[in-house]
């Protein structure tokens, strides 16, 4: 005798593997979970990527690299306009889903997809322009990796935080002015696109975004001068871009890798050091200037510099800034204005001194700031210490 058919509850599933009613498609809505530590948040508003690539002006016969394509909504644009497109990405699966999705169609065999850190390559190959939804942790190096290629892209279109768009396109004495905004302002010309809210992007992130247009300077109207260099003598200018340069330079650590490059300058030269410049302190703690008798003191501001300071949005040390360009803690400080040291100077330190003395006291910019200073004064700087013997790569 067979049993009888008892009624299914409402909602139940008829089988082992049917979906119950109002349950979410999580399957075909999420390929995988986003990763933050990556930087993935992924562009999902069609017209920004339309924008983003019709602002590259790119010809037909046009390599591009993309870093950092994601699901590749600007990538397959990109495509449909330029002869080959390289996209950089570090995480592998990004780079099946970005090619899968041109698997088969005519876009495929201009498509290549290089996996790894753009960071840590060698180089970014050679291309005319470059694209990016840019993760935000990698924002600063990507600009100064493009900008010390031998031959830069024509033109880079990449979206950053708001607040680091901001400093790309700063002025003299803006809050935000800092050594990017000089080394992109030298080497380039930066000019603002558009304003991205948080709402177009799967994950959402925490802060607004914006997309910048960066024409690097090519041929003739490059720079003459080695990027190091004048990145160098930046990184110096802007640790506390707030204080007077002839407080940047006061620093023992500054001093010391000034005396370093010096030394090695001299011998690759075949320079003699002239000793004799070290006779004017010998003995004294603190090197006084020529003109003035102006102490090169550590501190070298008053509170309101420091007000002015926190008031003046970003902190501006970046994350790959060298120790020795990271100034002294406050308690190192004040224990060294209270103890003098006992370890003698050495003379060709003194020479140092005295030659950073004089080039601040030569140049007329011991007293001014470097958030005031324009890229004629830093190249002024530069060949003040240059003439010197001093050097910063």
């Amino acid at each position: 005798m067979g049993k009888s058919k008892t009624p299914k509850r409402p909602g139940a599933a008829s089988g082992p593997y049917d979906r119950k009613p109002g349950a979410k498609a999580t399957a075909n809505t999420n390929i995988f979970k986003f990763d933050k530590d990556f930087g993935q948040h992924i562009l999902k508003n069609p017209g920004i990527s339309d924008a983003i690539v019709e602002k590259a002006y790119l010809k037909p016969t046009d390599v591009v690299v993309e870093v950092g394509p994601g699901t590749g909504n600007i990538t397959v644009r990109a495509l449909e306009k330029a002869k080959k497109l390289i996209a950089i990405e570090l995480d592998p699966r990004m780079g099946a889903e970005v090619t899968k999705r041109v698997q088969g169609t005519p876009l495929a065999k201009k498509l290549e997809v290089i996996l790894g850190d753009v960071i840590k390559m060698p180089e970014i190959p050679p291309c005319d322009a470059l694209i990016s939804n840019t993760p935000y942790q990698i924002s600063s190096p990507l600009i100064f990796k493009m900008l010390a290629m031998p031959n830069p892209p024509r033109v880079a279109v990449l979206m950053f935080q708001r607040e680091f768009a901001k400093r790309l396109v700063a002025k003299p004495g803006d809050a935000l002015y800092s050594r990017l905004s000089v080394n992109v302002n030298f080497w380039a010309t930066c000019k603002h696109i558009m304003k991205v809210g948080k709402q177009n992007f799967k994950p959402p992130p925490k802060v607004e975004s914006d997309v910048v247009r960066i024409e690097p300077l090519l041929g003739s109207a490059r720079p003459n001068i080695a990027f190091e260099e004048f990145d160098g003598l930046l990184r110096i200018a802007f640790n506390r871009k707030n204080k007077t340069l002839r407080a940047a330079f006061a620093p023992k650590e500054i001093i010391g890798m000034c005396e370093r490059n010096y030394k090695v300058y001299c011998s690759i030269n075949n320079i003699p050091i002239d000793e004799s410049l070290a006779d004017i302190s010998v003995g004294d703690e603190d090197l006084m200037m020529d003109s003035g008798d102006v102490e090169m003191d550590i501190d070298g501001d008053d509170d309101a510099q420091e007000k002015d300071e926190e008031a003046g949005g970003l902190d501006d040390e970046d994350e790959d800034m060298p120790a020795f360009f990271k100034e002294v803690g406050e308690d190192a400080k004040d224990k060294d204005a209270k103890t003098p040291s006992r370890n003698p100077k050495s003379k060709v330190g003194l020479i140092v001194r005295a030659k950073i003395a004089k080039v601040l006291n030569a140049t007329g910019l011991a007293e001014k700031r470097s958030r005031q200073c324009d890229q004629n004064d830093f190249l002024k700087l530069l060949l003040a210490f240059h003439e010197e013997g001093i050097h910063f790569s």
